[in-house]
């Protein structure tokens, strides 16, 4: 064995209790971070080597500064695991965004509840894949994580589950396995044949995330599949109409249909009035996908569960997207499908292999997504489920709104901004209240660096700043900081 791999095993508790060290510093330092640090334009000089008790992002005495230009070369001779802490310490610490903190506001971007960060360390410890039953804890737990989940969501058993990397993947597989049910409505088995077997597709959404247009590129239908169909007036939300004049010409053309129903849009937090979508498919054949990435969890509050509950729910649809480093706030990366033709998806996704086993009928994860193995992602899942319950959570979601209501009304007041759309659950988007330029606005993103992250977008036209509120640590205090710092950046601006 390698002296420096000996030396490791032997000291590992102690290196690991200054990995300790340095989580907690973190955990405790991270609210008063710099949200998005300026990355510094010198390169590391390292000097003597650090205990590594310092404050999460600070240099010690290792070095000062973050790396810059073209990267270092792989080293010949390792330095032991003490080496390479002391050097992520100082060289790239400094420049990490502080995104698990509670004014990382930018995409949609929860943290990791201490009960998270427990199981994703024991995930690694353990270093399962659970894709194949020969080998039955990890997909045991997963099984059983996947079932808190339906019940989080209001679906029955009649969906299934699988752990996937992201929302993109969970879109991706859903729409897979409506690629192989428009092959069944055609007669033919895409997965045998090929999307080509499959003649005119359309695949009808309002306001699609973009993840479902790579989708489609990477599925063979091609991202001129993906047709947009006109939303209510200043809205996010589709037409119901509309996509029914939509749905009518998709039949008399002979093409077959997905309609993808976007439950919490990025820029508004809008949502697709399922009742109506539902209706629709009683007239009309095609898949519904519902793309919940982050809506899914306004069931768990009283207040805003009607918009993933009407006329039937989330459990009515075909397939479901859920991403849980959103909103869950577990680790990258986290998120499930569910669909209630597990059959489809496996004849999509099997992999024959005589090792792995008859497929059976309880297909194994193996057989269920692109991937033939992967961590046990459903471990920080279920222990912050374990942990905090269905009333911690809904805790989380509702303050979370809270927040965002705040920020929102704070952003009205202030005479420089002026909002895009009503705050309807956890998104703020707004913009300036003259001049929004695109540049002007990244100027006044940029200002607010140190204390809040916001990401761009463009909404119905207008250069906009979106501020999403997702992260179990923010607080009211926090959205009045925001607020104050806003005011603060206008006048530099």
């Amino acid at each position: 064995m390698d002296p420096r791999l000996a030396a490791d095993l032997d000291d590992l508790p102690q290196l690991l209790e200054a990995v300790r060290r340095r989580t907690a510093a973190l955990a405790r330092d991270v609210p008063e971070r710099a949200v998005l640090p300026a990355v510094p334009t010198a390169p590391a000089v390292p000097t003597a080597p650090t205990a590594l008790t310092g404050s999460a992002g600070s240099a010690g005495s290792v070095g000062s500064a973050v790396p810059v230009g073209e990267p270092a070369p792989p080293p010949e001779r390792g330095s032991g695991l003490h080496g390479a802490l002391e050097e992520f310490t100082a060289r790239w610490e400094p420049a990490f965004s502080s995104s698990t903190g509670p004014r990382y506001l930018g995409f949609v971007t929860g943290g990791t509840t201490p009960a998270a960060l427990a199981g994703d360390w024991l995930a690694a410890a353990w270093d399962q894949n659970p894709m194949n039953s020969l080998d039955p804890g990890g997909p045991r737990l997963e099984r059983e994580t996947l079932s808190w989940l339906r019940a989080l969501f209001g679906l029955t058993d009649a969906h299934h589950g699988v752990f996937v990397s992201g929302a993109t993947m969970s879109n991706t597989t859903g729409l897979a396995v409506a690629r192989e049910w428009l092959g069944e409505r055609a007669g033919v088995c895409v997965a045998e044949d090929g999307a080509a077997a499959l003649g005119p597709v359309r695949v009808l959404s309002g306001a699609a995330h973009s993840s479902v247009a790579k989708a489609l590129s990477l599925l063979g239908l091609g991202r001129g599949a993906l047709v947009r169909v006109a939303t209510l007036p200043r809205r996010e939300a589709v037409d119901p109409a509309a996509l029914e004049s939509a749905l009518r010409e998709a039949e008399e053309a002979g093409a077959g249909c997905v309609v993808v129903a976007n439950l919490g849009t990025v820029d508004t937090a809008d949502f697709d009035e399922l009742r109506a979508l539902l209706a629709l498919r009683e007239r009309y054949r095609f898949w519904l996908h519902a793309d919940a990435a982050f809506g899914a969890f306004a069931a768990l509050s009283p207040r805003h569960a009607h918009l993933v509950t009407g006329g039937g729910g989330l459990d009515a649809a075909d397939s479901v997207c859920v991403d849980l480093h959103k909103w869950l706030n577990v680790p990258y990366d986290s998120a499930v499908l569910f669909t209630r033709r597990p059959d489809l998806q496996a004849a999509v996704f099997r992999n024959a292999a005589a090792y792995l086993g008859p497929l059976g009928e309880n297909p194994d994860g193996v057989h269920l997504t692109p991937e033939n193995s992967r961590r046990l992602r459903a471990l920080a899942a279920w222990f912050t489920l374990r942990a905090y319950g269905r009333e911690g959570h809904r805790e989380i979601v509702e303050r979370c709104v809270v927040c965002a209501h705040r920020l929102g009304a704070a952003v009205e007041a202030l005479p420089g901004l002026r909002l895009l759309a009503p705050v309807r659950l956890n998104v703020v988007c707004f913009t300036l209240a003259r001049d929004a330029t695109g540049e002007r606005l990244a100027r006044l993103a940029e200002a607010l660096a140190d204390e809040v992250f916001l990401t761009p977008t463009v909404h119905a036209g207008t250069p906009a700043l979106r501020a999403a509120f997702s992260n179990w640590r923010t607080t009211e205090a926090d959205a009045d900081r925001v607020a104050a710092a806003l005011a603060h950046a206008l006048h530099s601006l």
